[in-house]
């Protein structure tokens, strides 16, 4: 289309030279004697990632490699908002039907995390379909712009996704999703049923079946005893509600404030992030090059990194509009019309039993991982891989979800 243009990141040698300034300017706290991790991101690791970021890490390379991904941008106009330009990444394939894929970052994640799974979905494994792989740039993020106008919320998250692919001519599609992924991919099934065929999933939701709406799930949960992998999930959740939740307190309520720290301080907004890198991840042996590129894409993200927390306040409060049902009380309960997927890793933040996750809607793909957390696609992407093909595969539960589109 006319309107769908390549695109080229470029930052301004200006910004990148700004960047360097303040990392040298930076002032650090102290810090307690065997703090370690208890009390934050700890000095030494900050301090490090601070050195490499001023001395050592180059923008440039990074810019080099991201833009040899298929990068475009165009314009999508939510109802009642102003049109925005949406970077997206989109590897067509080479294969005549495969499955158009859409695939959903969240916060602190970006489109990078596509960058280890795009090409190898695009075209067919030995047992498993190719997709056209299509991941946005979410609005507020990375090199897509933000709205200026308050209540920007679920709703329009997922009408900005599904708005896309109709535009790239993908009338019925299918989507995967983690963290705000989950959300905005489930808020596409709940809107969208006509148009998204089927979502997987790799973060826990659901609640206890309840006998008056899931008489059969509340029944095995009965006579079901939880397994170890369950009972654990359960304990790293509530050391993450306990121990790890208060970001999410903050950028739900007072977004704006916190984020004068982020916008105005790279060694802010650098603490912030490598905190949940860490923490939220399978004992994944981050670099400084990994830490210092995630971070970088949010310093120099078109909207700013302060406009990427928004999202918490934004998708918590009522706002006057017809689509506040799309809810995330709403999102987590049964969504019947769109086929589901879901993936449990052992360290995601939310780990609930399996007949609980299945409570959100008509379950046809399952699998439980010994190893990996929140970034499944940047930590484990043959976990993804594999669980995508399965799922979508001949003797998946989605196989032939798109009348025409087999993938292979």
């Amino acid at each position: 289309m006319a309107d769908i243009h390549p695109y080229t990141i470029s930052v301004p040698d200006s910004s990148i030279e700004d960047l360097k300034a303040r990392l040298a300017l930076a002032k650090f706290p102290d810090e307690l004697d065997g703090a370690g991790w208890d009390y934050g991101a700890p000095l030494a690791d900050v301090k490090r990632f601070t050195a490499y970021w001023r001395d050592q890490y180059d923008w440039r390379r990074a810019e080099k490699k991201f833009n040899e991904l298929p990068n475009f941008i165009t314009d999508i106009q939510c109802d009642g908002f102003e049109p925005l330009k949406i970077h997206f990444i989109h590897q067509k394939s080479s294969v005549k039907d495969a499955l158009p894929l859409l695939f959903v970052h969240g916060w602190p994640g970006s489109f990078i995390e596509a960058s280890k799974i795009y090409d190898k979905l695009a075209e067919p494994g030995r047992a498993g379909p190719a997709f056209h792989f299509v991941a946005l740039s979410l609005p507020n993020y990375g090199f897509s712009e933000g709205p200026k106008k308050k209540g920007f919320a679920l709703a329009q998250y997922a009408e900005t996704g599904h708005k896309l692919m109709l535009k790239l001519g993908y009338d019925e599609y299918v989507t995967q999703g983690g963290d705000w992924g989950y959300y905005i991919t489930r808020a596409i099934s709940l809107r969208f049923p006509e148009h998204c065929k089927a979502t997987h999933v790799n973060m826990d939701n659901g609640t206890a079946p309840s006998w008056l709406k899931q008489p059969l799930l509340a029944a095995e949960h009965a006579v079901t005893p939880y397994t170890t992998f369950e009972k654990e999930g359960m304990k790293r959740m509530k050391w993450f509600m306990e121990h790890g939740s208060g970001y999410r307190t903050l950028q739900s309520t007072k977004p704006q404030t916190l984020g004068y720290a982020l916008a105005d301080s790279p060694v802010a907004l650098l603490a912030w992030i490598y905190e949940k890198l860490h923490d939220w991840t399978d004992n994944y042996p981050w670099t400084e090059e990994e830490v210092c590129t995630w971070i970088s894409i949010y310093w120099f993200s078109t909207a700013g990194p302060a406009a990427s927390v928004r999202i918490y306040y934004e998708s918590t409060h009522e706002w006057d509009n017809p689509q506040t049902r799309v809810t995330r009380d709403r999102i987590q309960q049964w969504i019947g019309k769109v086929k589901l997927g879901l993936t449990h890793s052992p360290k995601e933040l939310r780990v609930l039993p399996s007949v609980w996750t299945r409570t959100q809607g008509n379950t046809v793909f399952e699998r439980t991982h010994d190893t990996g957390g929140h970034f499944l696609a940047w930590e484990k992407p043959e976990h993804l891989l594999a669980d995508l093909r399965t799922m979508f595969g001949k003797d998946g539960g989605a196989h032939g979800v798109i009348k025409g589109k087999s993938g292979y």
